[in-house]
């Protein structure tokens, strides 16, 4: 082939590849975006040093050959320095992706929140004026269990008494089992027409809720309500996300439009991922907080204080982050 007609098929391909080298030799700050949007970057890179390689071998000019040799040198050291590019997908997926695609399927996510929060406030009031309404919720062992757990003798509130000795890391990883079982069954319960994620969601809710106005009317709010109060904006709300990306695999084999049902739950199920993989990473956070800060000696009102940031910083996060200038998703 004569150089000619090489440079003509090949020019376009030279052209974009320089253009990228440039974005991708600015400022780290400023290249970030253009990294994570480049994934032909690879491609693009192995294709000009085939052509630098054949450019040698038939003798073509030394300015088309310098120019190709200058952009195998360029791009070697960014080609090897993608292999850490998905920590940067990680972060733009925590700071853009995840509550970008919660607010785009955000019926979901109400439909979630009422399905648990209605429940829970009921039966919380109720358990807080019937002395014995708990015990249709929970049998007389369990209840005993919790009333020791947030009894204000004792030392570690918020633990059983048979986990009172365990150091705080152990309790994050208990923590952390706990919170992803509950987290994970209420999006798996989406394949039973959405059925289990319903039914999983009322029940944490009323357990919730009684066990709430239940230890409140003995007169434990002290030590229950400031142990809760600074992960449950973690926990809580991902238990609630979860539960949403269960209803969204619910709804689509129930409705599943002109796609057949296998289609329908693959494409659902693909957005609804997205939301399970931020709520794992609140559902971890909410771990950190319970085991090192809930069961913590400090000062209620610094709980409190704690928690209301917590709470705020959790909305503003779901309803603002990734914005753009025009008030979109």
């Amino acid at each position: 082939m004569r150089q000619e007609q090489f440079e003509q098929e090949h020019a376009e391909l030279w052209q974009a590849l320089e253009e990228q080298l440039a974005d991708l030799e600015q400022p780290r700050f400023k290249r970030i975006q253009k990294r994570m949007g480049g994934p032909e970057f690879p491609s693009r890179y192995r294709r000009v040093c085939t052509h630098y390689s054949l450019a040698l071998s038939r003798a073509y000019s030394p300015a088309l050959q310098e120019r190709l040799h200058s952009l195998v040198l360029r791009g070697h050291p960014h080609l090897y320095r993608q292999q850490t590019a998905w920590r940067w997908r990680i972060l733009h997926f925590v700071l853009l992706g995840f509550p970008r695609a919660l607010r785009r399927h955000s019926s979901y996510f109400w439909v979630s929140l009422a399905v648990f929060l209605l429940p829970a406030l009921l039966v919380g009031v109720g358990c807080y004026q019937d002395r014995d309404l708990i015990y249709s919720i929970l049998d007389e062992q369990t209840v005993a269990s919790m009333e020791t757990m947030y009894d204000p003798a004792n030392r570690q509130p918020g633990r059983a008494p048979e986990r009172s000795s365990e150091t705080d890391f152990v309790m994050f990883g208990y923590y952390i089992m706990n919170n992803i079982g509950i987290g994970f069954r209420a999006f798996a319960g989406g394949i039973l027409l959405g059925v289990g994620t319903l039914f999983l969601l009322l029940f944490n809710g009323v357990v919730l809720g009684g066990v709430a106005g239940h230890l409140t009317r003995l007169g434990y709010q002290d030590t229950f309500w400031p142990f809760v109060s600074g992960h449950g904006a973690f926990e809580l709300t991902a238990i609630v996300i979860c539960g949403a990306a269960g209803l969204m695999l619910g709804h689509a084999l129930l409705a599943p439009g002109q796609r057949t049902r296998l289609m329908a739950l693959k494409q659902q199920a693909a957005a609804a991922l997205q939301l399970v993989m931020g709520a794992a990473l609140m559902l971890l956070l909410a771990a950190f907080i319970e085991a090192f800060w809930s069961s913590s000696s400090l000062p209620i009102g610094a709980k409190y204080s704690v928690a209301a940031l917590l709470w705020l910083l959790v909305v503003l996060y779901l309803g603002w982050m990734g914005r753009s200038n025009r008030g979109s998703h």
